[in-house]
């Protein structure tokens, strides 16, 4: 891009320090101003590429972060003011930060935050670039909360409150860089689970059996009891129990089939 912008800006080289560059875009014509924004745009588009990629891996591609980004970066340019001693770079982190941020909010965002917060955040934005400007830094938030006159606690909550922006893939790297996505180590099917499922229904069946079958299915599979100790218990022999156990599992067995 600077081979682009020429050698020189009207009467400034185009390695001119930056506070020349925004002191020259007061009084700059619309065609230098456009020329010096670019150049400017050029020399932080490392702090720009940087910080998109800090909010990679959330469901928005890179390159859409990238040129919102940019838009933030430009947005510093027009508000920056190179007359209050601070580095470009420290008061334009916090500008695309927190264009970013409202990016996400409003087309990415699956969770909203209460009012209050969302109001209290968006304090805060306009409040950092200001003190930016006079304190050479990103304020700390009791400062915050001295210039908006707000208790620091709600400060540090709305400063600690992240968007929900998008739900992680299974695909996802568990840590960054290669290596398994977090689907391998969900772990595969558990046959366990199905016998939960099994065992929630069959309850529901049993209940529907006449009385005797019940106690009969009762006593032989979790009371452990003998087809002969159940005749005794019951006054029947043992084998009109086994025809009435046979008769009580195949009903079972068929209704359990119809349900699934």
């Amino acid at each position: 891009m600077l081979a682009t912008i020429g050698r020189s800006i009207g009467s400034l080289p185009v390695d001119a320090a930056d506070e020349d560059l925004f002191r020259a875009l007061r009084t700059a014509s619309p065609e230098e101003s456009e020329r010096i924004a670019a150049l400017l745009v050029a020399r932080h588009s490392g702090l720009v590429r940087w910080l998109a990629s800090s909010y990679a891996r959330r469901g928005v591609e890179i390159e859409e972060l990238r040129q919102v980004a940019f838009v933030g970066l430009m947005l510093a340019i027009r508000r920056f003011d190179s007359d209050r001693g601070v580095d470009f770079a420290t008061f334009a982190s916090p500008t695309v930060r927190g264009e970013i941020q409202r990016h996400f909010r409003d087309r990415r965002r699956l969770i909203r935050l209460p009012r209050r917060l969302q109001e209290l955040k968006a304090a805060l934005g306009a409040a950092g670039d200001e003190l930016v400007q006079t304190l050479g830094r990103w304020p700390r938030p009791a400062e915050l909360a001295a210039f908006l006159h707000v208790d620091e606690r709600d400060v540090r909550e709305a400063l600690a409150a992240e968007d929900t922006f998008t739900l992680p893939s299974i695909d996802d790297a568990v840590t960054e860089g290669a290596g398994p996505g977090l689907a391998d180590t969900l772990g595969g099917p558990d046959a366990r689970l199905d016998l939960v499922v099994d065992s929630h229904m069959l309850r529901g069946l049993l209940a529907g059996l006449p009385a005797r079958d019940q106690e009969i299915v009762q006593l032989s599979f979790f009371d452990d009891q003998t087809q002969c100790q159940i005749g005794g218990r019951l006054g029947i022999s043992q084998m009109q129990v086994s025809r009435l156990l046979k008769s009580a599992l195949g009903r079972l067995r068929d209704q359990m089939d119809t349900a699934a």
